[in-house]
């Protein structure tokens, strides 16, 4: 017999076996003897009070054992099977892949980018010398931008698909089974690579091509149909299928569809900065303490507020994490945020954007207008700091008032930060909105309004500002059929999880076109 029970722990106790079992039989009324196992399938922190503790959802083996389930996987070799061409290896198009080998379609992934373990060397290039491969960076490359910002898992796409069946499936390829359970899964940068290195390998046994280096040019559509795709080296890959997978900062892929008349719309997005605190100012806010418990992990944080009839609200927060040079281009400054697994940095950072309408541009017909928008703000910030990746950056207070820091506290951005005024790099929309909220997520959060927090410029890649139009139903481009616009670059997910959700659908869509 199997029981579910609800329990709460204090910090020390989540990993203390005896204290589970007998809790279980305190709260089931039943014989300590007779409880076999006690598996935890959910668990979280909850800190709303000054007493921090954990909520644990619990299966209660009774007289019965568990059996530990086996995470693996056996895909059907597809070698021989109808191709399917998918461009771009991040979350959507590996989970795309994986979804067309169980359907039995033959996968043929194109990256731009460089494998994983390549990829590393350019990314030190970032980080010390400040210079940028276009084609192999942070956003380009095996993974896409999800392997090497963070792997943070927490969704809310549960209506959009199995969310998991995505999870089980990290686990599979060699993820902590941790992330089944917590509330906001994490996988971390420092163990990503091998994941998906896995996933890859995966690929390859069964058949499935994986191409890198690959970069698409052109798309061959003969009477308004996916025939295949031309690549910058002029190899053609053919196809009746495409999933365009290509991630929100593929600004040469927008423009390729529209020299090739295909539709695409400009879409929302959200800009500002990223904000790094020390994290024992985060710890001390949120687990109401001077010392975090050494049974609790850092502290994250959500805040939002309105201000002028727009959002302004924290984005990707990650505890003990880095802030990351995240430029496509020569001339740009974009951030982001990472955490190793065990998010053991001494910081704390988190985007905190304002929504960017179209009415903040003066041609909002233009399909490229809140992208030019989002360029521009970044040109702005690589000026404001000088070149070389320097991101301009502002102490909190002295932002509020108006005022260029005399200096700037320590902060995990590699490629070096300088003080700047950031009315010089934000559209005056973002930076007004922004002066007015921080001050009042200081007074939801003890600790958060201090100058010993640095605002670092620009986030702005939040999502993409351009959307790839598709049928609702058949998830194909209107005026293309067998192209199926996919995940965050084409407007339809914000995250690992969603995007590897939207990989799936767009894969059982190629399915039904296919049959």
């Amino acid at each position: 017999m199997v029981k579910e029970i609800e329990i709460v722990l204090l910090p020390h106790e989540v990993t203390d076996e005896t204290v589970l079992y007998r809790k279980a039989s305190e709260s089931l009324k039943t014989a300590l003897k007779r409880i076999k196992d006690v598996k935890i399938v959910k668990r979280s922190i909850d800190a709303r009070s000054r007493k921090v503790v954990y909520r644990v959802k619990a299966e209660v083996y009774i007289d019965e054992n568990n059996t530990p389930e086996i995470f693996s996987v056996n895909y059907p070799n597809v070698s021989d099977k109808k191709p399917v061409l998918i461009v771009g290896a991040g979350p959507a198009g590996l989970f795309a892949a994986l979804r067309c080998i169980e359907l039995g379609l033959k996968p043929v992934l194109l990256e731009r980018g460089k494998d994983v373990r390549q990829r590393r060397r350019d990314l030190a290039l970032i980080n010390k010398n400040g210079l940028i491969n276009p084609e192999s960076n942070y956003c380009f490359g095996e993974g896409g931008a999800g392997t090497y910002s963070d792997g943070k898992l927490y969704t809310r796409s549960n209506k959009r698909g199995d969310v998991q069946y995505v999870l089980r499936t990290f686990v599979a390829h060699g993820a902590e089974e941790d992330i089944l359970i917590d509330a906001r899964p994490h996988i971390g940068t420092n163990k990503l690579p091998q994941i998906i290195t896995a996933i890859r390998e995966n690929i390859l046994n069964a058949g499935g091509e994986v191409h890198f280096d690959t970069k698409v040019t052109e798309l061959l559509i003969e009477a308004g149909s996916i025939k295949g795709v031309k690549t910058a080296d002029g190899n053609i890959f053919t196809a009746e299928a495409l999933i365009l997978a290509t991630g929100h900062s593929a600004r040469d892929v927008f423009r390729l569809l529209r020299r090739q008349g295909l539709s695409i719309e400009a879409k929302s997005f959200a800009l500002g900065v990223r904000i790094e605190h020390p994290q024992s100012i985060i710890d001390q806010a949120q687990y109401h303490c001077a010392v975090r418990d050494p049974y609790l992990p850092p502290s994250y944080y959500s805040l939002v507020e309105q201000v002028d009839q727009r959002g302004v609200f924290s984005f990707c927060m990650c505890p003990g994490g880095i802030i990351a040079p995240c430029a496509t281009g020569y001339d740009e400054i974009v951030v982001n945020g990472w955490s190793p697994s065990k998010r053991n940095n001494p910081y704390a950072n988190s985007g905190t954007v304002v929504q960017v309408n179209l009415t903040d541009v003066s041609n909002p017909e233009d399909p490229f207008s809140l992208l030019d928008y989002q360029a521009e703000t970044e040109r702005r910030a690589w000026t404001a700091g000088g070149g070389n990746l320097v991101a301009p950056a502002q102490r909190m207070i002295d932002f509020v008032n108006g005022k260029l820091s005399n200096d700037l506290p320590s902060n995990s951005y590699l490629p070096g930060a300088k003080s700047a005024d950031l009315r010089d790099v934000l559209p005056d929309e973002i930076h007004s909105r922004l002066q007015k909220a921080l001050p009042a997520f200081g007074r939801k959060m003890k600790g958060y309004f201090t100058n010993e927090a640095i605002l670092v410029g620009v986030e702005s890649r939040t999502s993409s500002p351009v959307r790839i139009p598709r049928d609702r139903e058949t998830l194909q481009h209107p005026q293309a059929k067998g192209l199926f616009p996919c995940g965050e670059g084409a407007g339809y997910a914000g995250g690992i999880v969603s995007a590897a959700i939207d990989g799936m659908n767009c894969a059982d869509a190629v399915k039904k076109l296919l049959t």
